[in-house]
């Protein structure tokens, strides 16, 4: 829009020059009119090259523009008699004032546009001693107020598209960003954890623990990658239903409501990430021919989900001796994110009567 302005600075530079022709016989001062409008020509030089670098583009240059503005259209008092002021448009015309109307809205939006072209407008006022308020022969105060209000909304349009733009290529460059991570993990660490989880089982013994932790490891790491690869807009919704049918198999059933059960997005994916970390829990200790069963509830002011397998169960004080070895997997990956949620998660469970959480968040 800058660039677009310069433009028009440079076509009423043209249409104040075929004026200065025009009328500069009948000034009083016409050697005053040349030397003003050779130091009108000199400004709108700088103006153009501020506005263009970049440099211009600022509050004070701006005011020093509608501060020339003004005072140019003023020294029609100088340089022709009253009578001529009354019967003509204020030198150097108004075509060329309205610029400093143009930049003020172009830089801060269109009031301070409309603002700046009532200034323009009011100097021309106290030229010819009265406020004409006869639109039919006197446009002026209209043609400054209109260009004031469209540029500057123009210019507000095109600062916010230009943001937006700036927000998706972002965007686009972080999700660029991650997806290489992910491979990354993917063909390194996630891969690396998986081969020594099965080599671990297959060997026995004291690996067998090594095997357990490496595989928590990986399923923490698929669900981190997982996580990461989709990202979440403030005030976005998801539907948990959906994402607890995808874990859908033939050891797995899950029960969910006809109607779509919607949270925030952020809220469902923590959340969907406890109920994984639940059911990579049941498929790694409740046995290989144990069933897991899966039941969604929505109860209004809050949202259960219920995780129950037949398998052998977790003897007792099993699962404060993996905190003690270091395995924290459902310590925090279960509690710790239903805390966070604030909700709460109920574990039922014993020798050979199989494991049941109950998972609750509030809306």
């Amino acid at each position: 829009m800058w660039r677009a302005a310069q433009v028009f600075r440079l076509l009423s530079c043209v249409y104040a020059f075929g004026f200065q022709l025009a009328v500069n016989a009948d000034l009083e001062s016409p050697v005053a009119g040349w030397v003003l409008f050779g130091a009108l020509l000199a400004w709108s030089l700088a103006c153009a090259v501020a506005y263009l670098q970049g440099f211009g583009r600022r509050l004070s240059w701006v005011l020093a523009e509608v501060a020339v503005v003004i005072a140019l259209v003023l020294s029609t008092e100088f340089l022709a008699s009253d009578q001529w002021a009354l019967d003509n448009q204020s030198w150097p015309t108004t075509l060329w004032a309205t610029n400093a109307t143009i930049s003020a809205a172009i830089l801060s939006g269109p009031v301070a546009g409309m603002l700046a072209g009532l200034a323009v407008v009011a100097a021309g006022a106290a030229l010819k001693g009265y406020v004409s308020i006869d639109l039919g022969r006197n446009a002026t105060i209209v043609i400054e107020l209109a260009v004031g209000l469209a540029v500057g909304m123009a210019a507000q349009t095109a600062r916010r598209a230009h943001a937006e733009l700036e927000r998706a290529t972002r965007l686009a460059a972080s999700l660029e960003e991650r997806e290489r991570i992910s491979r990354q993990v993917h063909d390194g660490a996630i891969q690396v954890l998986a081969l020594v989880a099965r080599r671990g089982r297959e060997i026995g013994g004291d690996t067998a623990q090594l095997a357990e932790l490496a595989g928590e490891q990986e399923r923490a790491l698929r669900r981190l990658v997982s996580a990461a690869d989709t990202p979440h807009r403030a005030g976005a919704t998801a539907d948990l239903g959906a994402m607890l049918r995808s874990r859908a198999s033939d050891r797995v059933s899950v029960s969910v409501p006809a109607e779509p059960v919607l949270l925030d997005s952020a809220v469902a994916t923590e959340f969907f990430a406890a109920v994984t970390n639940a059911l990579d829990n049941a498929e790694a200790h409740a046995g290989p021919h144990a069933r897991v069963y899966v039941l969604l509830e929505d109860l209004g002011d809050s949202v259960t989900v219920s995780v129950r397998d037949d398998g052998v169960g977790i003897p007792e004080g099993r699962l404060e001796a993996a905190v003690g070895e270091g395995r924290v997997g459902v310590a925090k990956s279960i509690v710790g994110r239903m805390n966070w949620l604030g909700g709460r998660a109920e574990l039922t469970t014993g020798p050979g009567v199989g494991t049941e959480w109950e998972l609750t968040v509030p809306r």
